[in-house]
């Protein structure tokens, strides 16, 4: 039996170069996403240039019991999976009371139902053979949540302390469970209002090809968590020696739009 990674959120952005990556070392993939043109043509394009088997799975990981439903997919063609990236996410930008209800609960759906759901059940699966290895995207704002971000930077910090956590406890069953944290990465996932705020200027986003190298390292031989570039660990750390007050209007101005 074949064994492939499996990667959510595989039509764009971090998923899509990383998926790019790990067909070039010679990985059988299985591509998540709801865009079936855009797999369609990943899927074209991955297989003819390096001759590995890729597959692609339709699911809308916001809807109830998406998890489960991918997992029974994957189960019942007897895919077996032996890696999992849980790369799915998505952010909106602004005062939270003003926001759409529906879009926090799609959020917190697709950002931490979801990867929830998949990390337990190819978890278990993976426990169960031994081996495995298992990373989810967190980022920067895990650290240290913006304003505007409310609901986006509490998605984030639950995905590392989730990560941090079941690390300890599958890796005595031989899987590895890694948290990857990007700054900010020129991807779609960027609004127009959010290009405007002062972080974007003050930290220029990194080019996608960089953030999926570091995480693909981290996927295949790495153990923890990765922030990815000096300049954003440095930021990471910046709530250890700055007063919570003071931190939090640093963190206020750098989110608000430019004037």
């Amino acid at each position: 039996m074949q064994a492939y990674t499996l990667i959510t959120g595989a039509s764009s952005g971090i998923g899509l170069e990383m998926a790019k990556q790990l067909a070039a070392k010679q990985h059988n993939l299985i591509l998540v996403a709801r865009n079936e043109d855009k797999l369609i043509q990943l899927q074209k394009d991955l297989k003819g240039q390096f001759s590995v088997e890729v597959l692609y799975l339709l699911h809308d990981l916001a809807e109830p019991h998406a998890a489960q439903k991918l997992y029974q997919e994957v189960k019942t063609k007897h895919y077996e999976i032996t890696g999992l990236i849980n790369n799915a996410g998505f952010g909106d930008y602004g005062r939270f009371v003003d926001l759409p209800l529906e879009t926090a609960e799609n959020m917190i759906a697709v950002n931490v139902t979801a990867l929830v759901g998949l990390t337990r059940l190819f978890g278990a699966d993976m426990a169960k053979k031994g081996k495995g290895r298992i990373m989810n995207v967190a980022s920067l704002l895990s650290f240290l949540p913006f304003p505007y971000y409310a609901v986006y930077s509490a998605t984030k910090s639950f995905v590392l302390a989730f990560t941090e956590t079941i690390a300890t406890e599958l890796e005595p069953a031989g899987v590895t469970v890694t948290a990857l944290c990007p700054g900010t990465v020129e991807t779609p996932f960027h609004t127009p209002n959010m290009r405007q705020t002062n972080a974007m200027s003050a930290n220029k986003p990194m080019s996608v090809g960089v953030v999926a190298t570091a995480g693909v390292d981290l996927f295949l031989y790495g153990k923890g968590k990765k922030i990815v570039g000096f300049k954003n660990w440095l930021i990471s750390n910046l709530p250890r020696v700055t007063p919570d007050s003071l931190m939090m209007n640093i963190k206020k101005n750098l989110a608000s739009i430019k004037k």
